[in-house]
């Protein structure tokens, strides 16, 4: 496929099979790295425009909700990657929306100590936008825009992303740009 046929593939909604498992920058007390849980959906749109919903949980079946995560932004296509024929470098800016909803009330008071500044009080569903404000939890500085350098990879009903780094390091740069797959999302 040339770029424009897997632009038009992957128009439409994409979720994830089952919760999913990444390695965070987070370590256990034993020095291991902690894992953390998630279920995406995720919308592409026309003219490179994107949507990501993901649900953070507490436990590997999704049982215990910790957090809700909104982005809204821009696609920008950067070539071929190599893992596989039709892979795609892509880099994600998430420069239109980015929000935060606690889910349970232990995140919502662990966000009470740690993102205060520029925030009203977090409870339990209630939504804040955290986009180019300095958020702690996940090492934003104050007007930084969220990207990651990532791959695509459409197949057949599938799309595939990069899978995360397994010393828990972020798509930040390009030379963290992941070079294998991770479970993909299935078309809604």
């Amino acid at each position: 496929m040339v770029l424009a046929e897997i632009k038009q593939h992957i128009l439409g909604e994409w979720a994830s099979i089952a919760p999913e498992i990444r390695p965070s920058s987070l370590k256990n007390e034993d020095g291991t790295i902690k894992p953390f849980y998630l279920k995406r959906n995720f919308k592409y749109l026309p003219n490179d425009k994107f949507e990501l919903e993901i649900i953070n949980s507490a436990d590997s079946y999704g049982k215990t909700p910790l957090s809700k995560i909104w982005l809204k932004g821009n696609i920008v296509w950067q070539g071929e990657h190599p893992i596989a024929v039709n892979a795609q470098k892509v880099k994600f800016i998430a420069d239109e929306g980015y929000e935060v909803t606690p889910l349970i009330q232990p995140f919502a008071d662990l966000l009470n100590k740690i993102a205060v500044n520029g925030y009203n009080t977090w409870e339990v569903g209630k939504t804040q936008n955290i986009l180019k404000k300095a958020f702690v939890p996940f090492g934003l500085a104050e007007g930084q825009i969220f990207a990651e350098y990532d791959l695509i990879y459409p197949l057949e009903n599938l799309l595939f992303w990069g899978a995360r780094n397994v010393d828990g390091r972020g798509f930040d740069t390009e030379e963290n740009r992941p070079g294998n797959l991770q479970i993909p999302l299935i078309r809604k």
